[in-house]
């Protein structure tokens, strides 16, 4: 079992308007999820999404996939 403590971070490319989430990345390897919570929330509920349906979103991004204009 391991007791990594999650590492925060924002993307660079949040504008810093407080609409940002935060994620663990550095827990993906030793658990199998990237946890994920709201910027403004720091105590409030975190998600763990799966690595792979994380790699998934992050691949639509940056296809495109939910562009709406």
């Amino acid at each position: 079992m391991t007791t990594e403590s999650p590492k925060w971070f924002k993307s660079s490319y949040s504008s810093n308007g407080g609409d940002c989430i935060e994620v663990a990345a550095n827990l993906a390897a030793a658990r199998g999820v990237v946890p994920v919570r709201d910027s403004k929330v720091v105590g409030g509920p975190v998600v763990t999404v799966p690595v792979a349906a994380f790699a998934a979103f992050v691949a639509g991004v940056q296809g495109g996939t939910f562009d709406t204009v």
